[in-house]
């Protein structure tokens, strides 16, 4: 397992380039962390950026506020998305993130399915 650990400022940018692989449907949305689901269990950046907007506000001293996460298996690896879930439970969890906002995305876009976690490390930082 390889994991990347992106730190940056861009909310949007981050649920975009997530949110743009589903809409392609080469991603899909498989958890979120103190965030509400919609009734109809669609969602868009504007709807996930507005539920991290109190989080970011919180804070404004903190620069890099965003937390954008790969979590990559070997290729060979067949994770279930309910293995995948617990991974990016667990891994936040570890991380210091568990009760943070987050988004898992799963990614079927390249020749090994991973997922990345979108969140923000204001109050835990």
């Amino acid at each position: 397992m390889i994991a990347k650990i992106g730190k940056g400022s861009n909310m949007y940018g981050a649920i975009l380039y997530n949110q743009q692989k589903v809409e392609k449907e080469n991603g899909a949305v498989l958890l979120l962390n103190k965030i509400p689901d919609t009734v109809d269990g669609n969602y868009s950046v504007a709807y996930f950026n507005k539920c991290f907007e109190s989080y970011l506000s919180a804070n404004i001293k903190t620069e890099k506020t965003v937390r954008h996460i790969s979590l990559n298996p070997d290729p060979k690896d067949q994770i279930s998305d309910e293995q995948f879930m617990e991974m990016a439970q667990e891994y936040m969890e570890r991380m210091g993130y568990g009760n943070q906002p987050y988004i898992v995305f799963k990614h079927t876009d390249i020749d090994r399915t991973h997922i990345h976690i979108v969140s923000t490390c204001v109050g835990t930082c």
